[in-house]
């Protein structure tokens, strides 16, 4: 699909919805109650404002956000230099395959990128075998080989902080990866497309897995302090609240200096997301991704200014890539 979304018409308290529950959502018997008292409206208030932020599709979900590595699966950024005539029938076969989660068209050779989840590596080994059987063309593979840091939390309006630093952004090390039992995969599948939309959404969960409920919450809130559960809130659809544009910014840093600087850049307000991924040489020479959003390119452009700024004379070549068109969005599934 094109991206062509307008930015949704919100009264105060869906504003308030969006801007203040993309994190932190209470672990207790009666948590839209606990939430509405801090937005300071009721709880059926709550309820109906959040069903019908998801009925318009300016939130995609509402409950909590996993980490498929977490939970011992893996995932791969991926992409394709996709020949335009071609570019729809290529999209077609690769949207086909299950492990393919997300899917954009951006503004570079390599003008197809994906994202593929699987339940091991060789799942997306054989994904990416797959995908060049079908369309005779070269996956070029970007693993994650660290992570600096995941979560921006988006503000209606679009517009995010240039250039500045959070001290309170912080990454968890994923190097470790808990147990996970049977009882914990079945409150993940059945949480992961959200939670209920009623007064007791965990005693609901419990009641249909059999568990007692302060079991379902002392699991969730073990997988949240473990990293599984990377937060329990709202997911705005970026588009709908005033994003515009987002750009994928990449540097070619000297590998010595990586890891110092993108964990300078993940501090940054307005980068969403901050990685150091292979590169592949000679037409790929980066190593540092940082996802970054806003109201326009043309403040895209800024932030992105405002990275090259921090990086200094260690960056050596510099791109971004806007996205074009939202091929597949369906989200990361267990």
């Amino acid at each position: 699909m094109a991206i062509t979304h307008s930015q949704a018409t919100l009264n105060p308290l869906e504003t308030s919805i969006v801007n203040q529950l993309q994190g932190g959502f209470p672990l207790d018997s009666n948590p839209f109650a606990s939430a509405a008292a801090v937005l300071g409206c009721s709880e059926r208030a709550l309820l109906q404002g959040l069903d019908g932020l998801l009925q318009r599709q300016v939130l995609t979900r509402f409950g909590p956000l996993y980490q498929i590595e977490r939970m011992g699966g893996c995932f791969v950024l991926a992409a394709l230099a996709v020949p335009p005539a071609r570019f729809d029938e290529v999209a077609a076969a690769v949207n086909s395959l299950p492990a393919v989660a997300h899917n954009y068209q951006r503004s570079h050779k390599l003008n197809m990128w994906f994202v593929l989840a699987a339940s091991s590596q060789a799942g997306i080994s054989a994904a990416c075998s797959a995908i060049e059987l079908l369309t005779g063309l070269t996956v070029h593979a970007f693993p994650k080989q660290r992570e600096y840091f995941v979560g921006m939390r988006f503000t209606v309006g679009g517009q995010a902080a240039v250039g500045q630093l959070s001290a309170g952004r912080t990454c968890k090390d994923d190097s470790h990866t808990p147990p996970l039992d049977e009882d914990d995969w079945r409150l993940i599948r059945a949480t992961q497309a959200g939670l209920p939309l009623v007064a007791q959404p965990y005693r609901q969960l419990a009641d249909s897995l059999q568990l007692p409920e302060d079991m379902v919450l002392a699991r969730l809130g073990s997988m949240l302090e473990q990293g599984v559960i990377r937060r329990i809130g709202a997911v705005p659809n970026h588009y709908a609240i005033g994003y515009r544009a987002n750009g994928m910014a990449v540097f070619d840093v000297a590998d010595e200096l990586v890891d110092e600087l993108g964990q300078q850049l993940g501090q940054l307000d307005c980068v969403s997301h901050c990685y150091r991924r292979p590169r592949h040489l000679p037409h790929w020479p980066y190593n540092l991704f940082a996802m970054v959003h806003s109201s326009s390119r043309r403040a895209v452009r800024e932030q992105q200014g405002q990275l090259l700024q921090l990086l200094g004379p260690a960056c050596r070549r510099h791109a971004v890539l806007f996205s074009t068109r939202i091929l597949k969005k369906s989200g990361l599934r267990v």
